[in-house]
């Protein structure tokens, strides 16, 4: 998988007041495209912010009338943390 494969995985941090804390437990939540694997989100979250992954768990959200998503809950590697403003590109 080529590096602009990966960037695109990720659509976007998803921000909520579950996942602020789940911070405190080196736990961040992300909205990724529908076809993503954990491997992939793996990979891609490694790739963008240079951190160690533990474990990606995945939740399909369905909500009446509108589109299906996917969300991601990354786990991190003791000692590491996402710093949102360390993404590649900015």
């Amino acid at each position: 998988m080529n590096e602009e494969q990966l960037l695109k995985i990720l659509e976007s941090p998803y921000v909520s007041e579950k996942a602020e804390g789940l911070k405190q437990h080196r736990q961040y939540t992300f909205r990724v495209l529908p076809g993503a694997t954990k491997p992939t989100i793996k990979k891609a979250i490694e790739y963008t912010f240079h951190v160690r992954v533990e474990a990606v768990r995945l939740c399909n959200i369905k909500r009446h009338g509108l589109r299906r998503w996917k969300k991601a809950y990354v786990t991190l590697a003791a000692g590491q943390e996402i710093d949102m403003g360390a993404e590649r590109g900015e």
